[in-house]
């Protein structure tokens, strides 16, 4: 079997309809184990290898916390590019929801090239999903990864290192802000090749007067000791 069969297989071994439900309940869910730990060596070990990336961001000269990430530059590596297209498919069907009871009009396709299609239409042409790595004492503000026009809602985050062996602390958090209510936080436990699916920025809420919408921002908790590598899949592209 191909590395690319492998990938779809194992994304397609999930029970999306509980994953779905999560999802759309909680604004976050864990994909188990979609990639292998030697997967997880072979992608964190490309940070060492500027021909894979277009740009490096160091996250303290910018405000955005203390650590680094670099964004993969096209045609980007096998297994990252097979899990963008795989994911995406199985998410547009919610984000169209989302949108629907939101009240926007944008819909996404199934496939997601002609979602590209349309990110680079609007100038979003260069690739975002990137590779973040952090030492002891870094962390990663609260945020909301937006690079355009075309947003969209839905990303994932995939943990690379060992909790507890090659790293301490470093809890991933989201934050939910309602209307007229104090934020909400989580923490999202994550084993080593385990995924995180989380809204990008907003997602529809069912409430005593209709639905309505709450405010999502991520971030990473301060990293008491190691090295901690994390990829994230965003599906649009930036400008």
């Amino acid at each position: 079997m191909r590395r690319d069969e492998k990938g779809r297989a194992r994304e397609s071994s999930l029970h999306w309809p509980d994953i779905t439900r999560d999802l759309d309940g909680y604004g976050n869910v864990v994909l188990p184990r979609i990639l292998t730990a030697e997967e997880c060596r072979v992608v964190a070990a490309m940070y060492k290898d500027p021909s894979a990336f277009r740009s490096r961001v160091v996250m303290g000269r910018h405000g955005f916390g203390q650590g680094e990430y670099q964004y993969f530059k096209y045609p980007l590596p096998r297994v990252i590019a097979d899990l963008r297209a795989a994911l995406y498919a199985r998410l547009a069907p919610l984000a169209n929801a989302w949108n629907e009871a939101l009240g926007i009009e944008t819909r996404y396709s199934a496939n997601h090239s002609e979602f590209l299609e349309r990110c680079h239409a609007a100038g979003q042409v260069r690739p975002t999903p990137l590779l973040l790595q952090y030492g002891a004492g870094d962390y990663n503000c609260l945020h909301q990864d937006l690079y355009g026009e075309q947003v969209f809602p839905i990303q994932v985050a995939i943990l690379l290192s060992k909790p507890d062996i090659d790293f301490t602390g470093g809890e991933f958090v989201l934050t939910e802000q309602r209307p007229r209510m104090q934020s909400r936080p989580e923490v999202v436990p994550l084993r080593q090749g385990d995924g995180v699916a989380f809204a990008v920025h907003h997602r529809p809420i069912k409430g005593t007067r209709g639905v309505y919408r709450v405010q999502l921002r991520h971030g990473l908790s301060r990293l008491r000791s190691g090295r901690r590598h994390t990829v994230g899949i965003i599906f649009h592209d930036a400008t």
